[in-house]
């Protein structure tokens, strides 16, 4: 009978054991994920080890996850380009923060929300619902004026798609700027040869009823039409050069007097006499940098003050030094410019009277070469005018290319 009592006694005493451990698995069960496992007992030991032991593999494989996905979102903020991720209805999902700015809203904040009820521009509508083309669309950018977007759908997984946006601006300001050029030059070419055709059409017509003297003067007409042209030429390979030239121009030593003296008598030449071009310079000195481009820059502000300046007008070429920077000062009292033409002057083709320019001979290449020969020697220009009373234009060079002529001879 004691014997029948041990043997219950022991078996409700491992029930119990077997009941307590199953107590402790289920409570563990129900526990958050990232519960430890219960320390188990006996056989249980075992089991308890494994599902620590799958329980730890599981939080590893959940921290490595994370990790990646933390990770992806950083290069997903850290990328130039706006990124938004949308899924269903185009529903925002993610977005970085250079999308935000792109369109003007809080895409963080507003996740969860359809994109198509923030930014509100037809045709980007279009592009969510699929009916641009090629799935791609040029638009403003609505929360930088004055910028482009290119914008780009891409469906990818379980309806998902990825919208990219990158600010094209300046590429589109250049690709403007080419079919100006293109159109400029075009035009700048059709006149002069419109007019030499003529000529020769003339002639060719009828040789024998053209007099010598009209003869001579169609003759003379063309040749001016071709130097016309022939200006237009050197003009265009001086700003080619310099715009896909070495970032740095030759170091020769250039010899400020000189160069302004030579500057003089060119624009003597080009003037016949009709103006008084004089040269003042504060002090021998030097100058670090290209000759030839250094002259072409000079020349031209010397060129552009002959031809705007009236007959019997004062045109003075200066240098001096200020705080260690060279000055080149170019000045007239000519017809100067109105305040809201000085900052496109430097601009390709740029007039300001059309008509006059071309009746000086002018190229409106001139101060486009001037600002990029500049812009090689780290100099800059400074232009100050007052319409009815003349120009100042003044070429600054930074102090690290201005020698003293003591420095510049023992060099």
């Amino acid at each position: 009978m004691w014997a029948f009592v041990c043997m219950l006694s022991g078996t409700l005493v491992l029930l119990w054991q077997h009941l307590s451990q199953i107590d402790r698995l289920f409570g563990w069960a129900r526990a958050p994920e990232d519960s430890q496992v219960p320390p188990g007992s006996g056989a249980w030991g075992h089991v308890f080890s494994a599902l620590y032991r799958r329980n730890r593999i599981a939080a590893q494989d959940r921290q490595h996850l994370l990790h990646q996905l933390q990770r992806q979102s950083e290069a997903m903020q850290a990328m130039p380009d706006g990124v938004v991720i949308l899924h269903g209805a185009n529903i925002i999902e993610s977005a970085n923060g250079v999308a935000g700015q792109q369109f003007g809203v809080d895409l963080k904040r507003d996740v969860g929300l359809p994109l198509a009820n923030l930014v509100r521009q037809p045709e980007f509508i279009a592009l969510l619902d699929g009916s641009a083309p090629d799935g791609g669309l040029l638009m403003p950018a609505p929360g930088l004026p004055g910028h482009v977007l290119s914008t780009q759908l891409i469906a990818f997984g379980d309806e998902r798609k990825l919208l990219l946006s990158a600010d094209v601006t300046h590429v589109e300001r250049l690709e403007r700027m080419r079919r100006d050029f293109v159109a400029n030059v075009s035009h700048e070419m059709r006149t002069p040869l419109t007019v030499i055709h003529g000529y020769l059409e003339m002639l060719a017509d009828d040789p024998r009823g053209v007099s010598s003297e009209e003869a001579q003067r169609f003759i003379a007409a063309a040749r001016e039409q071709t130097g016309r042209i022939e200006r237009l030429v050197v003009d265009l390979l001086a700003l080619s050069s310099l715009e896909t030239g070495p970032p740095s121009p030759k170091e020769d030593l250039v010899d400020v007097t000189t160069l302004l003296e030579t500057v003089q008598r060119e624009a003597k030449t080009l003037s016949a006499g009709r103006h008084q071009i004089d040269v003042e310079a504060a002090g021998p000195a030097s100058i670090r940098g290209s000759a030839q481009e250094l002259h072409s820059a000079v020349s031209n502000l010397v060129s552009n003050a002959v031809r705007y300046t009236p007959p019997g007008g004062e045109i003075r070429i200066a240098w001096r030094v200020v705080d260690g920077q060279g000055l080149i000062d170019v000045e007239d009292n000519g017809i100067g410019i109105e305040a809201q033409h000085i900052p496109r002057l430097t601009e390709r083709f740029y007039r300001v009277d059309r008509g006059r320019s071309r009746e000086t001979g002018g190229t409106g290449l001139g101060l486009a070469i001037v600002k990029h020969a500049l812009e090689r020697h780290q100099a800059r220009l400074e232009i100050v005018s007052t319409p009815g009373r003349g120009s100042r234009f003044t070429v600054r060079l930074p102090a690290q290319r201005v020698l003293a002529r003591v420095v510049a001879n023992a060099a």
